[in-house]
């Protein structure tokens, strides 16, 4: 079993930056994909990027593409997201995902999820 918490989430206006922290902890975390997903009110949980478990593949949905990066340091069982040029569609509560399969996109193939970190960003 594998334990995600995720931090550093808040307030940012539009154009500034956030990066967010997903702390894993369980068995054999350096096998497992990891993905960020993302979900306003009302909304369906949204792919936001994924990450092999080596680290070696990345992928990006395109509204993000250019503008966040996700990375990991399976040394230190973290995930990360970095996040520039905000704009005021990325609010949303971010979510980090752990996924043993090749299917990086869809939410339902990711096994396990943190709580989720609130990010707003103003206008």
């Amino acid at each position: 079993q594998v334990q995600l918490v995720e931090s550093g989430g808040g307030l940012v206006q539009a154009g500034g930056s956030l990066r967010l922290s997903c702390a894993a902890s369980g068995r054999t975390f350096s096998r497992y994909n990891m993905g960020w997903f993302r979900q306003a009110p009302g909304k369906e949980r949204e792919f936001v990027t994924g990450i092999s478990w080596s680290g070696r593949w990345t992928y990006y949905a395109d509204s993000v593409k250019g503008r966040f990066t996700i990375s990991r340091d399976n040394a230190k069982n973290m995930v990360y997201l970095q996040m520039i040029s905000l704009k005021h569609e990325d609010t949303a509560v971010y979510y980090c995902g752990a996924n043993e399969g090749d299917d990086y996109t869809d939410y339902v193939a990711y096994k396990y999820w943190g709580q989720g970190t609130q990010v707003t960003v103003s206008s």
